[in-house]
């Protein structure tokens, strides 16, 4: 897995995430499991075989989110710069006469709804180093959109 950026709060709920299921999640399925193989036959037992698939997919998130805390650079909010655009900056643009803003992430913390998205995205990666006044072109499938920066946070 490549690195990707994580800010200190993505990190914190990851490895909550990750301890949860460790030390709560996984236990109670394995009591599951061996409730499930204590009715007998295993062939035709629903519960066992649910639970065996769930743990199945609960080891793969296991596997996924300690290679995410592994591979991740952590971004220090308090240490960035606010003179260019970079991962966990607050970015105040405008296209045409419509203003947005958008604060940049790292691809797991995306979510365009909030105003968070990745510096990985299209527009995300065309903002990163810009600085206030800087314009840009971002392809889209109607055509190259104009931005310009207005402010930095």
């Amino acid at each position: 897995m490549s690195k990707k950026f994580i800010s200190v709060e993505g990190l914190e709920k990851i490895k909550k995430e990750l301890e949860e299921i460790k030390k709560i999640k996984r236990p109670e399925l394995i009591n599951r499991i061996q409730e499930a193989k204590e009715l007998g036959d295993l062939s035709e037992n629903a519960d066992y075989h649910s639970a065996k698939e769930e743990q199945s997919f609960m080891e793969y998130r296991v596997l996924e989110l300690e290679d995410l805390i592994k591979n991740s650079i952590v971004i220090d909010n308090s240490q960035k710069n606010n003179e260019m655009v970079g991962v966990g900056s607050t970015v105040k643009i405008k296209n045409n006469n419509n203003e947005q803003e958008y604060t940049i992430t790292g691809s797991n913390e995306a979510d365009p709804i909030s105003g968070k998205i990745s510096n990985e995205s299209p527009l995300g990666k065309e903002m990163m180093d810009k600085k206030v006044g800087d314009e840009f072109l971002v392809e889209t499938p109607k055509g190259e959109v104009k931005y310009k920066i207005l402010g930095i946070k």
